[in-house]
């Protein structure tokens, strides 16, 4: 939402499509964060509370085994979206410009959309509003935020993927108690949609 929002004040016309680009990446990053510190200050507690806390290796194996599985599923599901619903377009075109003038800002843009932006998103949804809704049980507490987590991306083309993310992580934090499984699904999903979009289409001449 942010994002949006800062797309109406600031277009590509204004500081050119790499820097726009690079501004967006990196807003992705410090929106979700920043929500999550919010929360956090708000709440005035430890930070174990909404499960960042360590976790095991197997669990952290078993987050990159569902971010390589969400990653596999995400192409199926976003041809059945738009098979259903006739509505595509690429989720990834604001960004994509900031990948274009050389391995910099490749490496940024997988830097910024690929781990700080999971992360901060994990934190918030899967710390914060997870840890929240989990009270009202296992099913509102996964699956409901794991809706509110598809909604706020906004991009009709993700809504599906965002679903299956959201339901992976959220139960890896149910199980495991820890948010990191899910931070691990979901830079693994987006480190390889990333490195997809902004290396291998490109090389390919797509």
């Amino acid at each position: 939402m942010v994002t949006v929002v800062s797309v109406r004040i600031i277009t590509p016309a204004d500081v050119g499509p790499v820097a726009f680009g690079l501004f967006l990446t990196a807003l992705s990053a410090i929106a979700a964060g920043g929500g999550f510190a919010v929360a956090a200050v708000v709440r005035i507690r430890s930070w174990t509370a909404f499960g960042v806390r360590r976790t095991s290796r197997g669990w952290m194996l078993v987050g990159l085994a569902g971010g390589v599985g969400a990653f596999a599923l995400k192409f199926p599901a976003i041809a059945a979206y738009v098979a259903f619903t006739g509505v595509g377009g690429n989720a990834q075109d604001l960004w994509q410009s900031a990948a274009t003038t050389g391995v910099t800002t490749v490496l940024l843009s997988i830097l910024f959309l690929g781990v700080l932006t999971p992360i901060g998103e994990e934190l918030l949804f899967r710390g914060v509003l997870t840890t929240a809704l989990l009270r009202y049980g296992a099913v509102v507490g996964v699956v409901a935020s794991a809706l509110i987590f598809a909604v706020i991306h906004l991009a009709p083309a993700t809504v599906l993927v965002a679903v299956i993310v959201g339901l992976v992580a959220g139960e890896l934090r149910r199980r495991s108690g820890s948010v990191w499984p899910g931070v691990a699904v979901h830079v693994t999903l987006n480190v390889l949609s990333n490195v997809l979009a902004f290396v291998v289409v490109p090389a390919l001449g797509g």
